[in-house]
């Protein structure tokens, strides 16, 4: 396994600011809704390393992010390996060095980590994350910013090993009924390769359905994998170290959501679009594209 080789001073400094912030300077209770507690200068601090372990570690492979829209839109994106998929490190940090750091740009997060564990919440706060509600994402839209939402949540991330290469949505559309209200585009972001980062051989909806996770913690999957370093790693929130294949991804033109859409059908547009792209990606990844 090939480590990325050395860490940056700046890195280290950013590392350490990142820890101070979420042990030491944030207090509960937190108000997960903030869209004023984005820090661009801890964004900027972070960013190389971010770039470094994107480089480095996950080889990603980054398309169309030149091409990015410049005003308020929804990326949606497909959701790979749970709390520790690489997935958002690619796409977050692709994100900032296309657009700037300064550039208000929000992803939306589980109510679990933003409520259970507030001292995490805090910290990802402060890189843009914000508590997953329609209204959360209108309000940051409405005042000029872009958001990052993986629509499929725990039903995408903690999908079995053989449905690697499958785009898993589900019956939630809410994402085109707040394109639809704010007027926005969908740009789909689809990554490739990182779903690779744990073996996942159980998604755990027994044990979830028994546990009542879906009452109590808005969860649906328990999942059963094989990480590192753990060996078995058992659950939704146990973090584990991506294994270190490459990720692909790509920025798809812009899917306008007309104001009489059906949402059921424009998300099925849009999870069309992004297996057909997720395919192409795969293909190549086996070379045999």
């Amino acid at each position: 396994m090939n480590l990325p080789d050395g860490m940056s001073l700046v890195a280290a400094r950013a590392l350490l600011q990142v820890l101070r912030l979420g042990v030491t300077r944030v207090a509960p209770p937190l108000d997960a809704d903030r869209l004023d507690a984005r820090d661009p200068e801890l964004i900027a601090s972070i960013l190389p390393f971010v770039k470094r372990a994107n480089q480095r570690y996950f080889r990603l492979r980054a398309e169309g992010f030149e091409r990015l829209e410049r005003g308020p839109v929804l990326y949606v994106g497909n959701h790979n390996g749970g709390i520790a998929g690489p997935d958002l490190c690619g796409t977050l940090g692709s994100l900032w060095d296309a657009r700037g750091p300064e550039a208000p740009l929000y992803g939306l997060a589980h109510d679990f980590p933003m409520k259970q564990f507030q001292r995490l919440g805090a910290v990802i706060q402060r890189f843009g994350a914000l508590r997953a509600t329609p209204e959360n994402a209108l309000r940051a839209l409405r005042a000029g910013a872009q958001v990052l939402v993986y629509p499929g949540g725990e039903l995408e991330a903690y999908r079995h090993a053989r449905r690697r290469d499958e785009v898993v949505l589900g019956p939630r559309n809410g994402f085109v009924r707040v394109a639809r209200e704010a007027r926005v585009p969908i740009v789909p972001i689809v990554a490739h390769g990182a779903h690779r980062s744990a073996y996942i051989f159980s998604e755990g909806a027994e044990i979830a359905s028994a546990l009542g996770l879906k009452r109590w913690a808005r969860l649906e999957r328990f999942p059963l994998a094989l990480a590192l370093p753990w060996g078995l790693a058992l659950g939704p929130w146990l973090p584990y170290l991506p294994l270190p294949f490459t990720i692909q991804l790509r920025v798809l033109p812009p899917i306008s959501v007309p104001t009489d859409a059906d949402p059921a059908c424009i998300a099925e547009h849009v999870r069309a679009k992004m297996q057909t792209a997720l395919d192409e990606l795969a293909r190549r990844a086996r070379g045999t594209s």
